[in-house]
């Protein structure tokens, strides 16, 4: 463990920076720690070179006199059902999650993608962990703009947690990816997330490579 007693997860900056490949290292460090505020950085290696590195910036809330929320909520559709849950092939990430429906067709002429998604295995663990792990399940919201297939890969996402203690029924969090500039290979989107009483837990930015 990099760091004992740390305040809640207010923000997080993840670099995919390339395919990984042998053995796995995971190393964590302190970059810095105050009085209010610690950074903590995560590098995941393999064989051959860097694969992943996240800065997670942890802070004690404190009064102000600012209390401020503009995120416009989008009409939810209803929480799914048992008989209206699938899951990815097993051999894919999404195999680890349940979802309503498709979750992506092209040609829609669509730059917002939004779903219900939980992990198939969600009991127990902790919610912030939880959140990270599903906010970036939906494909990259470009693809809905998409006419031909062609190959996407996420570069860079940013994080901001809203609450210090997210929950929602069993496990089902909707997921919202809106992108607002997709051009010369590249996409700019924003992500929300919210549980099942509409309330805001996550928002995101993250950036995309395409290759079509």
């Amino acid at each position: 463990m990099a760091a004992d007693d740390l305040p809640p997860l207010q923000s997080a900056q993840i670099a995919f920076v390339g395919p990984l490949a042998g053995d796995v290292e995971i190393s964590a460090h302190i970059l810095r720690r105050g009085k209010n505020t610690a950074f903590i950085q995560v590098e995941i290696k393999g064989t051959d070179s860097v694969g992943l590195i996240c800065n997670f910036i942890f802070m004690n809330r404190r009064e102000s006199h600012l209390d401020y929320a503009n995120i416009a909520a989008p009409a939810f559709p209803p929480i799914p059902s048992a008989d209206n849950a699938r899951s990815g092939p097993p051999e894919f990430f999404t195999g680890h999650m349940q979802y309503p429906d498709k979750r992506l067709e092209l040609g829609q002429a669509t730059n917002r993608l939004a779903s219900w998604h939980r992990l198939t295995e969600h009991e127990g663990l902790d919610h912030i962990a939880e959140l990270i792990c599903i906010g970036d399940a939906l494909p990259p919201s470009a693809m809905g703009l998409m006419t031909e297939k062609g190959m996407v890969s996420s570069m860079n996402w940013q994080i901001n947690m809203l609450t210090d203690a997210p929950n929602t029924e069993n496990g089902w969090w909707y997921l919202s990816s809106e992108t607002h500039h997709a051009a010369n290979g590249a996409s700019s989107q924003y992500m929300t997330v919210w549980n099942s009483r509409g309330e805001a837990v996550l928002t995101g930015m993250q950036s995309v490579a395409i290759f079509a």
